[in-house]
C-alpha cells in the first residue's frame, strides 16, 4: 500500500466482501492505514458508517470504532458517528466498548455536549470487573483531563 496508495480502493472493495474473514482483514488493514495516512482512507469513509458499522462481527466493529475519530465528517455524518460510538460503549465485547469510549472521548474534546456521556461511561468502566475497561477508563480520563472535570461540575 505504501508503494501504491491507489490500491486502497481495491482494499476498500474487499472490506465489503461476502466472506466475513476477508472483510475483517481488509477493515483491519484500512484501520492501520488510517492511523498513518487518514487522507488515503477519507474517500472510503462511508465504509465505517454504512452496514459494516452494524456488523455482527465484533472484530469488524472494533475496526470501525477505532477509525471514526481519524476521519473528517460533515455535521450530518457526525450524528451517525456519535450514534455508533454511543451504541458501542454498551457492546458485549469489552474491546469494542473500550475503544468506542476512547473514540467518543476524542469527539467530546471538540463537542463538549458529549462530555457528560463520556464521563458517565468512564465512571461505569472504572467500576467494572474488567481490568481492560478500568485501564481504558483511566487512560481516557487522563487524556481528557480538565474537560471531564468541567462536565462533572453541577451547573
Amino acid at each position: 500500500m505504501e508503494a501504491d496508495p491507489a490500491c486502497v480502493a481495491e482494499l476498500a472493495n474487499l472490506a465489503e466482501d461476502g466472506d466475513w474473514l476477508v472483510s475483517m482483514r481488509a477493515m483491519d488493514l484500512l484501520e492501520k492505514l488510517a492511523h498513518a495516512h487518514p487522507q488515503w482512507i477519507q474517500p472510503h469513509k462511508g465504509l465505517f458508517v454504512g452496514p459494516l458499522a452494524d456488523s455482527a462481527s465484533w472484530e469488524i466493529r472494533l475496526q470501525v470504532v477505532r477509525v471514526l475519530p481519524l476521519l473528517s465528517w460533515t455535521a450530518r455524518e457526525r450524528k451517525r458517528v456519535v450514534g455508533i460510538l454511543c451504541r458501542d460503549i454498551e457492546h458485549p465485547q469489552k474491546f469494542v466498548r473500550a475503544w468506542a469510549l476512547d473514540s467518543l472521548a476524542t469527539f467530546a474534546l471538540a463537542d463538549p455536549t458529549l462530555m457528560p456521556i463520556v464521563v458517565r461511561a468512564i465512571d461505569h468502566f472504572e467500576r467494572s470487573q474488567s481490568k481492560a475497561l478500568q485501564t481504558r477508563a483511566r487512560l481516557v480520563r487522563a487524556r481528557i483531563g480538565d474537560a471531564a472535570s468541567r462536565a462533572s461540575m453541577p451547573r
